[in-house]
């Protein structure tokens, strides 16, 4: 199946079938959010992989719409920052040295326009720049599943205070911004048998 089969296919899956993606499949699948593009290569976001019965079971009435949350096989929570530090800077700085065998006093050019980048934004605006970059993550994900044959459903529809308290986020620091629900859809969803609407071509491609 090429990428435009696949997704072509793809859909927002409303109920899944009890059948659970194997870990291999999962593995590459959160692979492809590890190597997302990232503005400055930051990642200001945390992936969480909710796989146990027992925490999607305290999960479902934080959501609007329970179906997906109460039969996917594995739940997808990203969670964006709402500061990004020091210390989470030179965290940063320690690993690409590490990484790339580098010594650290040579990566200080790239520190400090990161430093002086970072410095010149409010907090807001630097919640606002990492759920965009969640957002990228989210959608590498969604492409990475329709390769693989899984299915998604994406979803903001939930209790912002509910879902964090149950995850035990901090909301000083940072947010749950978006779920993603991955399985194999079951045959009661009717939705897969609906044809895809999109845009026609001119009314979304401008060339100039």
């Amino acid at each position: 199946m090429n990428y435009l089969e696949a997704l072509s296919r793809r859909y927002s899956v409303k109920k899944f079938n009890s059948e659970i993606i194997p870990q291999e499949t999962l593995h590459n699948i959160l692979e492809s959010g590890k190597l997302s593009a990232s503005s400055l290569g930051l990642q200001p976001y945390e992936i969480l992989v909710v796989e146990s019965n027992e925490m999607k079971q305290k999960l479902i009435p934080a959501f609007y719409n329970p179906s997906q949350i109460s039969t996917c096989s594995h739940l997808i929570v990203i969670i964006s920052k709402k500061m990004v530090d020091d210390n989470y800077i030179n965290g940063y700085f320690r690993h690409i040295s590490k990484v790339r065998e580098t010594p650290l006093e040579k990566l200080d050019l790239f520190k400090n326009s990161i430093n002086q980048h970072i410095n010149q934004k409010t907090q807001d605006e630097i919640f606002n720049w990492a759920e965009k970059q969640s957002y990228i993550v989210l959608a590498n994900l969604m492409y990475a599943a329709a390769i693989e044959n899984i299915d998604t459903c994406p979803m903001e529809g939930f209790r912002q205070e509910l879902i964090e308290e149950i995850l035990e986020i901090n909301p000083e620091t940072e947010k749950v911004t978006v779920t993603l629900a991955l399985g194999y859809r079951s045959e009661e969803d009717h939705f897969q048998h609906m044809k895809k609407v999109r845009k026609p071509n001119e009314k979304l491609f401008k060339f100039i």
